[in-house]
């Protein structure tokens, strides 16, 4: 089997999904750090953004299973054990990759409709 480098070649640029959501992590993490030292920032927006860290944090746990799935998957083919095995593998790992991408797109959504609360709130004080 000759395909073995196909699931490899995916894993780089799941690692730089990885570095963006792992930043995007760290800067929501300190953005919630600031909020909940400030005394006039209500709760509902802290507790928002918890659930914002905790879909980033699921985002990563998949974007981490797809790589092993690939890496596994590229093993297998490499030492050519089972094809079949090997394409299924690559399959869930792309699955994987993409059910973290959905949770990207979902914290994207929710990120907006935070900020805008965020910013109406400041407004009216």
């Amino acid at each position: 089997m000759h395909n073995w480098y196909l699931p490899i070649t995916i894993v780089p640029g799941i690692g730089l999904l990885i570095l963006s959501t792992s930043n995007l992590m760290l800067t929501l993490s300190n953005e919630i750090h600031g909020l909940m030292m400030s005394t006039t920032v209500k709760t509902s927006i802290v507790d928002r953004k918890l659930l914002q860290l905790k879909t980033l944090n699921r985002t990563m746990i998949f974007f981490y299973l797809s790589i092993a799935c690939l890496a596994v998957s590229g093993l297998i083919g490499g030492l050519e054990l089972h094809a079949k095995i090997a394409s299924y593998t690559s399959i869930l790992g792309i699955l994987f990759m993409l059910t973290g991408i959905c949770f990207l797109i979902g914290y994207s959504y929710k990120a907006v409709s935070i900020r805008q609360d965020q910013f109406k709130k400041s407004d009216n004080t």
